[in-house]
């Protein structure tokens, strides 16, 4: 299996008990940096670009095996013997699937608004509509945010999204492959079949958003059997960025 060396970035002070933040598609390590600085008084904070996210390397392969490899490569080359995981969404689903074949790597675990299933949903129509926006004509973040209005009703959304478009030498381009993106998204929506491994007896918090319906305590229990369930009122999927004063509060009670 081919490894990537994830970018990352790095707080708090390197003796404190470390903590890696996982974050979810289309996302980056610049999503969680109000988060890791709050968590970075206590703890060594490490926040990846997961594979063809952020500055990190393209791989045509996306998938929760991979990218679990990719963590175990990170904590090996940075001498990291066991940390605290926090994944939300694709992150959390890494995270589930590196504590289930490393469990002695693992301190305490945090999955934020995911649970170990395969959903319905589907990504083409949001990638094709990125896809279809003509770079060539935009001159501004505004106007690629105005024509995606149509395909992606959701304001946050869309500027969530719009991170990815960067500016490189006088033209808009795209900082993630979106043909990776589309061939790989069934991976994202999945899990790995688990059947043959044993369950992960550890302490794990899953943190949901109550208006979210990604949490299924229902799947959570067979391979995380310790495992809490607290759902965050006034929040959705983004919990982090809707209740941050209560996502963190959470967080740092359940690793203290």
């Amino acid at each position: 299996m081919s490894k990537v060396e994830c970018a990352f970035e790095v707080l708090g002070t390197p003796d404190a008990e470390p903590i890696i933040i996982l974050h979810g598609f289309f996302a980056s390590s610049r999503n969680w940096r109000q988060v890791a600085e709050k968590l970075a008084a206590h703890y060594h904070v490490y926040i990846l670009d997961l594979r063809n996210h952020g500055v990190s390397p393209h791989h045509p392969v996306m998938d929760y095996p991979a990218m679990a490899t990719d963590l175990l490569l990170f904590m090996d080359t940075h001498h990291l013997t066991r940390s605290h995981l926090l994944g939300h969404s694709m992150g959390g689903k890494i995270a589930m699937w590196f504590a289930l074949n490393h469990p002695e790597r693992v301190d305490k675990l945090i999955v934020a608004d995911i649970a170990p299933v395969s959903y319905t949903h589907c990504f083409n129509n949001l990638i094709e509509a990125l896809k279809e926006l003509p770079l060539s004509d935009i001159s501004n973040r505004k106007q690629a945010e105005q024509w995606l209005a149509p395909h992606i009703p959701e304001l946050s959304y869309r500027q969530f999204l719009l991170q990815n478009l960067i500016l490189k030498e006088g033209a808009y381009c795209w900082r993630v492959n979106l043909d990776i993106f589309k061939s790989q998204a069934p991976n994202i929506i999945g899990f790995p079949n688990a059947e043959h491994l044993s369950p992960y007896t550890g302490d794990v918090l899953f943190l949901g958003g109550s208006e979210s319906k990604y949490i299924k305590a229902e799947a959570v229990s067979p391979l995380f059997p310790e495992a809490t369930v607290s759902m965050i009122a006034g929040a959705g999927h983004w919990l982090h960025v809707q209740q941050p004063v209560e996502f963190l509060r959470q967080v740092e009670d359940f690793l203290a």
